[in-house]
């Protein structure tokens, strides 16, 4: 996973450098079952995350050229991921976890909102409910618990919605950035319906190489895409 752009300080640079090895390492560890070690790594990879976003922001506010609605948006996802990601990692607390990440997808969407309509490109949200209801249907066939069938059907609805919003936001930016942060919402999508597709339908080969390399994906291509974007001077709000 590269990613490079000239709007990033070294600092930060490096701190999604630390934030890519984390996530491999969470990835090895819970595929080799070495939990101790997850249990380090897994949640250690958004705290750096979040420390990256709060390294970013802070000498842009310095400065007054603060847009704190999208940095603190953006932080609200990242916490919420971070919840999400311990909830998920204790047996039993499925719905904890499932809300975390629902509240996240929340912050997202209206992040993505920021600077441009809502849902601007109607094809993509189309497109995205209609692989969101495939997947849900799939989920039903193969025998989602019916007491997580609403609960589920929410958050299918708002990953698909915050995927949309995000492509929508790359086609009307159209730069290197937003485009990074629309890849990074595809993954997320993807990551889910792997997730789902082991716990509820069958068991997948190397699931958690797949579940959590495609999840790191998309937070990693999210987080420094809206971090080179909001680095930007330029940059509004709206």
């Amino acid at each position: 996973m590269t990613m490079s752009h000239p709007s990033l300080h070294p600092q930060h640079r490096t701190l999604l450098t630390l934030m890519v090895l984390c996530a491999a390492l969470a990835t090895i560890t819970s595929e080799a079952g070495l939990l101790h070690w997850h249990w380090l790594f897994k949640p250690l990879t958004m705290v750096i995350a979040i420390v990256l976003v709060a390294t970013s922001a802070y000498p842009i506010s310095a400065r007054g050229q603060f847009d704190s609605k999208s940095w603190w948006l953006l932080g609200a996802a990242l916490v919420g991921s971070l919840a999400g990601d311990a909830f998920l990692m204790v047996e039993g607390f499925f719905i904890p976890g499932l809300v975390s990440f629902l509240l996240a997808h929340i912050a997202y969407i209206v992040l993505f909102r920021q600077g441009v309509a809502w849902l601007p490109r109607p094809g993509a949200l189309a497109a995205t409910l209609s692989v969101g209801g495939a997947m849900y249907a799939y989920l039903w066939q193969g025998g989602l618990p019916a007491e997580l069938r609403i609960p589920v059907a929410v958050y299918v609805t708002a990953i698909a919605l915050m995927a949309a919003q995000a492509l929508g936001r790359a086609s009307v930016l159209g730069d290197r950035a937003a485009r990074q942060v629309a890849l990074g919402a595809c993954f997320f999508m993807l990551s889910d319906s792997l997730l789902a597709t082991n716990r509820f339908v069958q068991p997948l080969p190397l699931a958690q190489v797949g579940v959590l390399a495609t999840y790191y994906a998309a937070q990693a291509f999210i987080v420094h895409g809206m971090v080179a974007g909001l680095r930007r001077p330029q940059h509004t709000s709206v």
